[in-house]
């Protein structure tokens, strides 16, 4: 595994738990928010599809607040498609 796909994996699972815990209504949200934004600043100088350095610079740009249920969705949907190309990406 890459050292890109690596961030990639991580900033799936962190935007996952991001999703569910904002669909929790938990105040934990903002902590997941804070290590996606740390996976995805290194991804925003990466060498990487359009649609996969257009989600990054977007996470990398999020404020620091919980988000909506509305923006938690489409995290979620983030997540699925960062995770589906770290595993199935070839190196």
């Amino acid at each position: 595994m890459t050292d890109t796909n690596l961030l990639i994996g991580s900033l799936s699972n962190d935007l996952l738990r991001l999703a569910t815990f904002t669909h929790n209504g938990s105040p934990s949200a903002k902590r997941f928010l804070t290590e996606a934004k740390r996976w995805a600043l290194p991804l925003t100088k990466a060498d990487l599809p359009p649609y996969l350095a257009k989600i990054a610079q977007e996470i990398a740009a999020i404020p620091p607040t919980i988000p909506t249920i509305a923006q938690a969705e489409r995290y979620l949907m983030y997540s699925v498609l960062l995770q589906n190309y770290a595993l199935h990406s070839t190196p």
